[in-house]
């Protein structure tokens, strides 16, 4: 368990001089990350389901669904910050892997906000609703 710790919380290696003591200061205890991951991806799936839930409302709720589901995703992949720490978790989505579908999820989010606050079209913030679902799963 002490391993799986140290790699989630991004301690398996030794960092060099005073900048090991400075992230020891100041990071969060295990215990702590684990009730923040919890508490941040619990907001995220509730602001999903929340936006899914406009979605099948009567009236024009398209825009309140591409908030909420944005908001979600936004909210599931911060908690994973308290995990790893927010620096290792960049570094691991920008891998030369991960980065084509880092880059289309992040487009993506900006997007939908700008689809359904500012340019007004609906089902282009269906659209790219949609494609931040392929791009998390990605």
């Amino acid at each position: 368990m002490d391993k799986l710790k140290r790699v989630l919380s991004g301690h398996d290696t030794e960092e060099a001089g005073g900048l090991s003591e400075i992230v020891e200061g100041t990071s969060l205890s295990w215990s702590t990350r684990l009730k923040g991951f919890i508490a941040c991806f619990a907001i995220g799936c509730l602001f999903s389901i929340l936006g899914s839930c406009f979605l099948w409302l009567p009236g024009n709720k398209l825009t309140l669904f591409a908030a909420f589901y944005t908001l979600g995703n936004i909210a599931s992949i911060g908690s994973t910050f308290f995990l790893m720490g927010p620096m290792k978790q960049l570094k691991r989505m920008f891998e030369p892997t991960r980065l084509i579908a880092t880059i289309v999820m992040l487009l993506c989010l900006i997007l939908t906000l700008c689809a359904a606050f500012w340019w007004r079209k609906k089902g282009l913030a269906l659209l790219f609703c949609i494609l931040q679902f392929f791009a998390l799963a990605w």
